[in-house]
C-alpha cells in the first residue's frame, strides 16, 4: 500500500502538471509559455522519479527539459520579436479549438477503453529495465528499436536551427534597409 505521503506528492506533481499545461496553451507571451512547457517537463521528470525509473527521469531533465527547450526559446529568439503582443483570438477560434480538444480527448479515452478489444492483447506486467535494455531499445538499429528516428530527429532539429538562423538574418537585413 502506498504511504500518505507518496499519494500527497504524486497529486500534488499531477495538479501542478496539468496546471501548467493550461498555462502554457493559454498564455500570449511565447517565453511565458516555454518556462510553463519547462515546469511541466520537469514535473513529468519527478513522475518518473516517484515510480522508480530514475534513468528516465534523468533522460527527461537532460534531453527535453534541458536540450529541447533551450532550442525552443533561441528559436523563438531568432524569429521573432518577443516583445510584440499576440492578436486576440476570436469567439468562433475558441470554440473550434474546444471541440478539437473535447474530441481528442474522447478519441484518446476510446483507444485506452477498447485496447485490448481491437488489438486481442493483455495489458503487459511492468517489468524494470536496466540500462543494457534501455541503451539497445534506443540506439540499436533492430526492429523496435529507435536509432534511426533519433537521427531523423537530430537532421530535423539542425534543420531547425539552420531556418531560424536565415530568418533572422533575413529579417535583420530588413531592418537595416
Amino acid at each position: 500500500m502506498e504511504s500518505l505521503g507518496s499519494i500527497i506528492l504524486y497529486v500534488i506533481v499531477a495538479l501542478s502538471i496539468i496546471v501548467f499545461s493550461i498555462l502554457a496553451v493559454t498564455t500570449r507571451r511565447i517565453l511565458r509559455a516555454a518556462t510553463y512547457l519547462l515546469f511541466v517537463l520537469f514535473a513529468t521528470a519527478a513522475v518518473y522519479f516517484m515510480i522508480g525509473y530514475q534513468f528516465l527521469g534523468a533522460m527527461q531533465i537532460a534531453v527535453y527539459a534541458g536540450g529541447i527547450l533551450v532550442l525552443f526559446v533561441f528559436a523563438i529568439l531568432l524569429t521573432s520579436k518577443p516583445g510584440k503582443q499576440a492578436e486576440q483570438l476570436t469567439a468562433h477560434r475558441r470554440h473550434l479549438g474546444l471541440l478539437a480538444a473535447v474530441a481528442g480527448v474522447a478519441a484518446c479515452g476510446f483507444a485506452l477503453v477498447t485496447f485490448n478489444r481491437f488489438c486481442g492483447l493483455a495489458m503487459p506486467e511492468a517489468t524494470p529495465l536496466d540500462m543494457e535494455k534501455i541503451g539497445t531499445m534506443l540506439l540499436g538499429t533492430g526492429k523496435y528499436q529507435y536509432l534511426l528516428p533519433f537521427e531523423a530527429v537530430s537532421v530535423l532539429l539542425l534543420a531547425c536551427i539552420i531556418g531560424g538562423i536565415v530568418v533572422a538574418r533575413r529579417d535583420k537585413d530588413n531592418d537595416k534597409k
